[in-house]
C-alpha cells in the first residue's frame, strides 16, 4: 500500500487532498449545526474549521490517514470532506469516515460516487483485504446509508467515544471484504447510472 495524497477524480465529484486551501469553501458549508450532531468533534467557527484541517492533515503526516476535501465538479467548490483513516498497511486495511457533506448535498449522487472512488482505490489500488466504515450508534441516516452501500453490519462499540459535548457515544462497525467488492461496485455504478461497457 502505497499511502500518499492523490485526486481520486469521478463524474460529478472530485476528491482532492485537503489542503488549507479549502478552508473558505469548507466555512461557506461547514457551520450547519446538524452537520457536526453526530459527529465527536464540534465545528462551528473559521477557527474549529481551520483546527479540523490541521488536525486531519497531522494525522496524514503520521501515516494513519489520507483526508480529502468532497469537490462538486460542476462548480468546483468543496462542498464537504472525507478521509481514509486507521490505514494499516501490513493488515491490508483502512477505514473510510470523517465524512460530512453540506445539506444541500446530501441524499444525492455525492456521497454514492465519493464511496465508490474511496472503494474502488482501496480495493484496486491498495488491495485491500478489508474497509471499514463506523458511525453513531443513534445515527440512523447514517447507518442505512452504510447499509446501502453494500457494507456489512458487524457489531457495537459500546462505550466508544468520548465526544466533545461530553456525550459517551456507541459506534456501529461496518466491512466490505476485497471478495464482496465486485457486487458493492456493479450495485454503486448501477445507482449513479454509470454504462456498464
Amino acid at each position: 500500500m502505497k499511502v500518499e495524497p492523490v485526486v481520486l477524480d469521478g463524474k460529478f465529484v472530485r476528491l482532492e487532498p485537503l489542503s488549507i486551501t479549502h478552508l473558505e469553501n469548507l466555512c461557506e458549508v461547514g457551520f450547519d449545526e446538524e452537520l457536526w450532531r453526530w459527529i465527536p468533534t464540534q465545528v462551528t467557527n473559521l477557527e474549529e474549521m481551520k483546527d479540523y484541517i490541521e488536525s486531519a492533515l497531522e494525522d496524514q503526516k503520521r501515516g494513519i490517514a489520507l483526508p480529502f476535501a468532497t469537490v462538486e465538479k460542476s462548480t468546483n467548490k468543496a462542498i464537504g470532506s472525507t478521509r481514509f483513516g486507521n490505514i494499516a498497511p501490513k493488515d491490508k486495511r483502512t477505514e473510510i469516515g470523517w465524512t460530512w457533506i453540506a445539506k444541500n448535498w446530501q441524499k444525492t449522487f455525492v456521497n454514492t460516487e465519493a464511496k465508490l472512488l474511496m472503494l474502488k482505490h482501496a480495493f484496486e489500488t491498495w488491495n485491500c483485504i478489508r474497509v471499514e466504515l463506523k458511525t453513531d450508534f443513534l445515527n440512523e441516516q447514517s447507518r442505512n446509508a452504510i447499509l446501502r452501500l453494500g457494507a456489512k453490519q458487524e457489531g457495537i462499540f459500546r462505550q466508544h467515544v468520548i465526544c466533545q459535548s461530553g456525550r459517551i457515544r456507541d459506534s456501529v462497525y461496518f466491512s466490505i471484504l476485497d471478495n464482496e467488492w465486485e457486487t458493492v461496485k456493479n450495485k454503486l455504478e448501477t445507482k449513479l447510472g454509470f454504462d456498464k461497457k
